[in-house]
């Protein structure tokens, strides 16, 4: 009996099978790519990467069948109305398989009644995995507003989401800046703002809630950067001010009235200071440490009057050298970029952690590039000098935030691209020759998510794991008062 089912069920498959291939004989053939969202067509993915659920947005479609043809392996064949989405087991068996390998992607679609094929596209699979998890503040694109936000941590490898910490729980303020010490869910930072403020450190186990403030900074720490020894942090500290355009396509200008560099060190409570971080004559932020720990990366301008001239603002990426061991900095500041040279202005540099490569991000004028169309990302080699413009990588609108996988194969990055209002999370694979691929949107269940989900991804971090600390004891920590530095 069981082998006269079996025979039964190979007879339908292949009734199907050949169903399928008299289809593709007699479908009409259009010699171009199949619209669908998100663009998947060229990218190259992680081996442990989730499903790539997309959506077919063809125009009057009745129905939509889909072939994913392994390199290795056996191909996957849905039909759908519009939106395809791969069973999980049998993408991340696919992938297993084809370690870098080729997925190609056949669409046909049904058009009252007549068949439609498209041409066909790749999806590569690189040899490389990413790290498994994403950490990202989900926040209202506004500009003082902070009613409903939260930080969150998604499995990469999965469509799971959960919340580190959300401000339902800790009363409406505002949190962000949150950091890792290389890619290490176990060693963390974030701020918390306006009620229950401090600096949220969680550090082999334990939580602790620190006031990085005192009389002799401008102000708490800002934007932070864990040394690799995870003893200490950089942090700038900022006075921002913002103002609201009357011109189309520009929303709000965010700025710094003053802005300096200090070191926490952690062990010590204590902040470790240095006058030429500290120039009454320049603007210095975004601190970002070398890997080996011996370097300080930063961006640095000069102290124009502001905001009359906050278009003529243009950051340098500088370099100053640290010793751990006694706590000092080098008396010699290196200028990595000009931007007398280039002629615009530098932020958020990220170091690789191989060192071999900077990422930053470039836009005309200013720091908060988050909010200026024409920021992009570029890619220095720091043994070579050359410089890549990334045109794989980049688009039309905005490139800003980014961070680096702990194996420095892939980055993390946001744009504005879809509708230049929300950021969203794109990745892109670097090669053994530093070469950035066509990047991929953060995949999601339900391939409409990016649509429906009206929050932008803030700060992206790629990290090694699950953060394992409850969003109850972070509330509960929150209502402690701060340990305050020396």
């Amino acid at each position: 009996m069981k082998s006269l089912v079996k025979i039964a069920s190979i007879s339908c498959l292949c009734l199907i099978f050949a169903s399928c291939r008299q289809q593709d004989k007699t479908a009409h053939m259009e010699d171009r790519y199949p619209q669908i969202f998100p663009d998947y067509a060229g990218v190259t993915v992680p081996p442990n990467i989730a499903p790539l659920n997309f959506m077919v947005t063809e125009e009057n479609t009745e129905v939509v069948k889909m072939n994913c043809i392994p390199q290795n392996g056996n191909p996957i064949t849905m039909n759908s109305k519009q939106k395809i989405r791969f069973p999980e087991k049998k993408w991340k068996k696919m992938l297993q398989n084809n370690h870098n390998g080729t997925l190609m992607i056949e669409i046909s679609v049904k058009r009252a009644g007549q068949w439609v094929r498209f041409r066909s596209f790749d999806i590569h699979v690189a040899p490389d995995p990413i790290d498994s998890y994403l950490a990202y503040r989900l926040i209202d694109p506004g500009y003082v507003i902070w009613k409903h936000m939260g930080i969150y941590q998604r499995c990469l490898e999965s469509f799971d989401e959960t919340p580190v910490i959300t401000n339902r729980l800790t009363d409406g303020n505002c949190m962000n800046c949150h950091s890792f010490c290389r890619n290490d869910p176990n060693t963390m930072l974030f701020h918390m703002r306006d009620i229950h403020a401090g600096t949220m450190i969680w550090q082999n186990g334990q939580l602790r809630k620190l006031d990085t403030g005192t009389e002799q900074i401008v102000s708490r720490g800002v934007y932070p950067s864990w040394h690799p020894s995870g003893r200490f942090v950089a942090f700038s500290t900022n006075v921002t001010r913002q103002n609201f355009h009357a011109i189309k396509n520009k929303k709000v200008e965010v700025w710094d009235a003053k802005s300096d560099i200090v070191v926490l060190d952690i062990e010590e409570n204590k902040l470790l200071k240095n006058n030429l971080l500290m120039s009454k004559t320049h603007f210095e932020t975004f601190p970002a440490w070398s890997p080996d720990g011996q370097y300080l990366y930063f961006c640095s301008a000069d102290s124009l009057s502001m905001p009359d001239q906050y278009d003529r603002l243009k950051y340098n990426l500088l370099r100053i050298g640290f010793d751990p061991v006694t706590q000092s900095f080098s008396t010699q500041i290196d200028t990595i970029i000009s931007a007398r040279k280039t002629g615009k202005s530098i932020s958020f540099p990220r170091v690789s952690p191989d060192g071999k490569y900077l990422l930053f991000t470039q836009s005309g004028y200013g720091n908060f590039s988050i909010w200026h169309k024409d920021a992009d990302l570029y890619l220095l080699h720091l043994a070579t000098g050359e410089l890549s413009t990334l045109p794989e990588v980049n688009s039309n609108d905005t490139e800003s935030y980014h961070t680096w996988s702990s194996n420095s194969r892939w980055f993390v990055f946001s744009s504005r691209r879809i509708d230049g209002l929300y950021t969203r999370s794109y990745f892109s694979w670097v090669d053994e020759n530093g070469t950035a691929h066509k990047p991929f949107l953060l995949p999601q269940k339900d391939p409409e998510h990016s649509f429906w989900l009206m929050k932008s991804y803030n700060v992206p971090e790629l990290i090694r794991g699950k953060i394992h600390v409850s969003p109850y004891r972070i509330n509960q920590m929150a209502r402690q008062p701060e340990e305050k530095p020396e």
